[in-house]
């Protein structure tokens, strides 16, 4: 379904990929998109784009005339893994509207590094949710995107100008914009390829000497009891979901993990309060999979950091009703029930970010500089400047 929208038209041009239509100006927010095989949609310069899409899920491929040779290298990066698909992708569409009525609260350093912005600069919020960065300085003009089509319905609700993208195959055309922010979204792509490959789309399309700002979950919580209530993946569940292959499901194991609170910022007293409150789980009830062993849980038997978790979010039962995903969820061992706090219990995937290693990301870019980082309410931040 597209929607097309007058208000902020002479900015199309500047977005919109290389396609050209008749209309002098005008703007495009797309939402929901399904689709349900390999398409290829002509555009007026002769390129098209490409998308695979075997579970519902949108891959919308740039246009431009791409050797074959660099579509096949890429496909892995911009194929979305299964542990994406269950436990990102599809936790946000069930939870959309309980998780934007908690979502209000701006981060005063992204606030601020969006109000240091010239006038009339116009911003992508790339990883958008629902939308509360959009608009908030009402001398830019910003445009958004999520990979959870129910959350871009509550922003263009909202009356913004969005549409629905993956994060590491951004349809938007080469220097478009003056700036970008990626705000807790790198942490939810479970592949190296795939965050850097974000980072890279973020910088190509802002401009030459256009600024981006990231922020992730860090490893070096400020609240260290956190990281024994977080529920860890093994190396072997690593290498199977990560890795090429499907997932396989594990039988039931004695082992038992509490569950995870929320440390978002939360502006939902009862909210926190529901996420603090420690509950030992079944890990067979919960997902059906497990760790095999204590040591497991913090550091690998190479000595490396735990840094692949399962973050759960409680949707209330009155709102798991509404929603009506959640009997499926639960039919398929992706939700929980948990009758104490009257919820289904979601579990999301999070690799959480070590001190350095966003910046380990960027160091091979020839077109970028980092011009800050800094340590942010338990989240590792950088901005950076695209030089070419």
């Amino acid at each position: 379904m597209v929607f097309i929208s007058l208000r902020a038209g002479r900015y199309i041009h500047r977005f919109w990929g290389k396609c050209t239509l008749s209309l002098d100006s005008f703007c495009v927010f797309v939402y929901p998109v399904t689709f349900s095989s390999m398409m290829e949609i002509k555009v007026k310069d002769g390129s098209s784009l490409c998308t695979l899409v075997p579970d519902g899920e949108p891959h919308i491929m740039q246009s431009g005339s791409v050797s074959e040779d660099l579509r096949c290298s890429s496909i892995s990066v911009k194929s979305t893994p299964e542990i994406e698909k269950k436990y990102v992708h599809r936790v946000y569409d069930a939870i959309a509207p309980h998780f934007s009525s908690t979502r209000f609260a701006k981060w005063p350093k992204v606030a601020a590094f969006l109000e240091s912005l010239p006038t009339g600069s116009l911003i992508l919020d790339a990883g958008c949710g629902n939308g509360k960065y959009l608009g908030l300085t009402p001398s830019c003009y910003f445009i958004g995107c999520d990979i959870s089509a129910p959350l871009i319905k509550i922003c263009a609700d909202k009356g913004h100008e969005v549409l629905v993208a993956d994060a590491v195959n951004l349809p938007y055309r080469t220097n478009f914009g003056d700036a970008a922010i990626s705000i807790a979204v790198l942490h939810h792509l479970s592949t190296e390829g795939r965050r850097k490959k974000a980072i890279e789309e973020l910088v190509r399309v802002v401009k030459k000497g256009g600024l981006v700002l990231m922020t992730v979950w860090a490893v070096e919580q400020e609240d260290k009891s956190l990281l024994t209530k977080w529920t860890p993946l093994t190396e072997k569940y690593v290498e199977e979901w990560i890795g090429p292959g499907s997932p396989r499901v594990r039988g039931p194991s004695p082992f038992t993990l509490e569950s995870i609170p929320e440390t978002e910022e939360n502006g939902s007293q009862a909210h926190a309060k529901d996420s603090n409150d420690s509950l030992t789980e079944n890990m067979q009830q919960s997902m059906c999979l497990t760790p095999q062993n204590a040591d497991d849980v913090f550091v690998s038997k190479h000595g490396m950091s735990q840094q692949e978790y399962f973050v759960p979010w409680h949707l209330p039962y009155h709102r798991a009703e509404v929603s009506g995903a959640s009997s499926g969820a639960l039919a398929n061992c992706l939700a929980r029930k948990d009758d104490k706090k009257g919820a289904v219990v979601y579990d999301r995937y999070y690799h959480v970010f070590g001190e350095g290693e966003l910046e380990r990301l960027v160091s091979g870019m020839d077109n970028a500089v980092i011009v800050d980082k800094f340590y942010d309410k338990s989240n590792w931040c950088i901005i950076l400047e695209k030089t070419l």
